[in-house]
């Protein structure tokens, strides 16, 4: 009878352990609402060509090149956080989020509060270092990361 416990004992263990190391949690896993696909880091292939006034004639034009770059996916604690620049005549003149948290409703609200801000901020001081916005510090860092890689792949600065 004590040899019919043991193993009993020895297979109810196994068992239990199989159990928990098959178990998926959800570390690394993404956040619901968060599944968006990452634009590909770097600059963006774009020909088009900006005409704009050469200094001291009105009648010549010469052409400006925008570059469009996309920063790298900065991974927060709420979500994946991506921004596109656009450099004209080494100016930063457009910046948008490409993705940012949306998990849930708290987000979307913090977030189209905060975005505008950001980008504003980032078209004033025409780099990273920029104040952030209080209440939604992750996704402010997430988008100074973005960016900075944005700009170092534009060799801007």
């Amino acid at each position: 009878m004590t040899m019919r416990r043991i193993t009993l004992f020895v297979m109810s263990t196994v068992a239990a352990l199989v159990l928990l190391f098959s178990y998926r949690t959800s570390t690394g896993a993404t956040l619901p609402g968060t599944e968006t696909a990452a634009a590909a880091p770097g600059v963006v292939p774009d020909v088009t060509m900006t005409p704009a006034a050469s200094p001291g004639t009105s009648s010549k034009t010469r052409q400006v090149r925008a570059t469009t770059v996309n920063g790298t996916v900065a991974q927060t604690r709420w979500g994946p956080v991506q921004v596109q620049v656009t450099i004209v005549d080494k100016k930063i003149t457009d910046i948008r989020a490409l993705q940012h948290p949306t998990g849930n409703s708290r987000d979307e609200r913090i977030n189209a509060d905060a975005l505008p801000q950001l980008r504003q901020q980032v078209l004033e001081a025409q780099s990273t270092r920029i104040d952030g916005v209080s209440g939604a510090t992750v996704t402010s860092g997430g988008y100074r990361r973005s960016l900075q890689a944005a700009l170092d792949a534009a060799h801007f600065g």
